[in-house]
């Protein structure tokens, strides 16, 4: 099976996530993108590129776990998503060390914190929302020690 062009996944993500928000009302794949721009401008590979597309969508329930399975991509793609993605009630330290434990997944979460944390973003959002949101990237931030 001949692995989906980035193009590709950045289509299946945009699909998947059509009519989703962020928490400031932006169309989520406006977020998709930044992440996976900001992989690339990191120095990440195509496949890390792909994961970044799709870091949220089996945690957001827009792809399921069997998808991803079945997906036509490599399997170093689908062990960067399925690192990246969060579980139900999974502790951060659990998450971090995954992540750590998944080579070329802390590039990936490096770039989505990156979006995440941009002032111009928190700034629109209510103050206990912007401090509780802070402290959470932060705390991200240094459990992979970025």
């Amino acid at each position: 099976m001949t692995p989906l062009t980035l193009a590709e996944v950045e289509a299946v993500a945009r699909a998947a996530h059509e009519g989703q928000t962020d928490k400031a009302g932006r169309p989520y794949a406006e977020h998709l993108a930044a992440v996976a721009e900001g992989v690339r401008a990191r120095g990440g590979d195509p496949e890390q590129i792909a994961a970044a597309w799709l870091h949220d969508a089996v945690e957001d329930d827009a792809l399921s776990r069997e998808w991803l399975a079945a997906a036509a991509l490599t399997p170093r793609t689908k062990a960067l998503v399925d690192a990246l993605t969060k579980r139900p009630g999974e502790e951060p330290e659990a998450y971090a060390r995954r992540i750590l434990a998944t080579p070329g997944a802390s590039l990936v979460k490096e770039a989505d914190l990156a979006h995440n944390a941009d002032p111009r973003r928190l700034a629109v959002l209510d103050g206990p929302t912007r401090e509780r949101l802070t402290e959470k990237y932060a705390r991200m931030r240094a459990l992979l020690g970025l």
